[in-house]
């Protein structure tokens, strides 16, 4: 075996136990170091396969890119999703994708920077194939969804499959798509499209085995842990997830509405109240008030008869007439 397989294997291995340790120690110190390997992991797949690292065995090339990070990426997802669920998988699907572009970006700016200062281009940074790049972005987006939906339709009571199996299924699965789509869109027309797409075909199968045994062996780890479990869950449920969260949105938007109703609603009656408290006048403390003609003694002393005072103070109004007692009393040849 040549120095290159043996690094090969040796540097494999060890993304496969971060990326795997990372993930087993989330319940101690969160997920926000996992899903920074992941993002860290996927910058380095960028680089190195814009670079052309490769490594031919046994007349199959192995892309170090796709072989070593992307696998480990696969991994990563893998588990997220079988223990953690769809909202924690969306974010590291969002962490991938968002890092897949934004590294050959950074490349191009670069080159672009050392051409406006009449410098050398930086060899060490490789510089993106365009078409090659958004096949990648574009492949591993539906890598990741279907990796989702191939584990729920392997893990159906129905078909009754054994972990191990399962597990393999999914993985063979997501590698064969990958190498599908992404032969296609990146070398299709070119003469070298299918043995390009062959070639690949055989070498993920042969990493599939290689990796098979680093996945299985931490679901059935960490499946046997006290309050951690392999949750059965629609097939579509990574979808079904998203298309909830649209309408939580939606229903969040509409609550927000309603509230801003009620709540200007509730300043018109308060401005209201405002304003005929400010209009309302009372009469308070105690009044002197004459024992006979009943007139009242204002604050600057003058005295005024009741019906004025009231007027004054009030928003009342009178008008005059009888009552039975005076009519009788004073008028007493009508009959009132």
């Amino acid at each position: 075996m040549s120095n290159e397989v043996i690094i090969l294997v040796i540097e494999t291995m060890v993304v496969y136990f971060l990326v795997l340790g990372a993930h087993s120690l989330r319940h101690r110190f969160g997920p926000v170091h996992f899903f920074a390997l992941i993002g860290g992991i996927t910058a380095i797949m960028s680089w190195v396969t814009d670079a052309g690292v490769t490594v031919q065995v046994l007349g199959i090339t192995f892309v170090v890119g796709s072989t070593v990070f992307y696998t480990a990426l696969l991994l990563g997802i893998f588990v997220v999703y079988v223990f953690d669920g769809p909202r924690a998988t969306r974010i590291a699907i969002s962490t991938v994708i968002g890092v897949s572009i934004m590294v050959p970006l950074v490349a191009v700016v670069l080159h672009y920077q050392m051409n406006l200062m009449g410098k050398a281009s930086l060899t060490y940074v490789p510089i993106p194939s365009l078409r090659i790049n958004i096949a990648s972005v574009a492949t591993t987006f539906v890598d990741l969804i279907f990796l989702a939906i191939a584990w729920e339709f392997f893990g159906r009571p129905a078909l009754r499959m054994k972990l191990w199996l399962r597990t393999f299924l999914t993985l063979l699965g997501v590698m064969w798509l990958d190498v599908i789509l992404f032969s296609t869109g990146a070398f299709a027309g070119s003469p070298q499209y299918l043995s390009i797409m062959s070639g690949t075909l055989i070498g993920r199968f042969i990493i599939t085995l290689f990796a098979l045994p680093f996945l299985y062996g931490y679901l059935y780890w960490q499946s046997q842990k006290k309050g951690v479990e392999i949750e059965n869950r629609p097939v579509l449920a990574i979808l079904k997830q998203v298309a909830e969260i649209g309408e939580e949105l939606t229903l969040a938007q509409q609550e927000i509405e309603r509230r801003k109703a009620a709540e200007k609603e509730r300043d018109k009656v308060i401005e209201e109240l405002i304003q005929a408290a400010a209009e309302v006048k009372t009469l308070r403390g105690f009044l002197p008030i004459c024992s006979h003609c009943k007139s009242i003694r204002d604050d600057q002393g003058y005295w005024k008869r009741l019906e004025a005072y009231v007027q004054e103070h009030s928003y009342a109004a009178f008008s005059h007439s009888i009552c039975p007692d005076c009519a009788k009393e004073h008028y007493p040849e009508f009959d009132l």
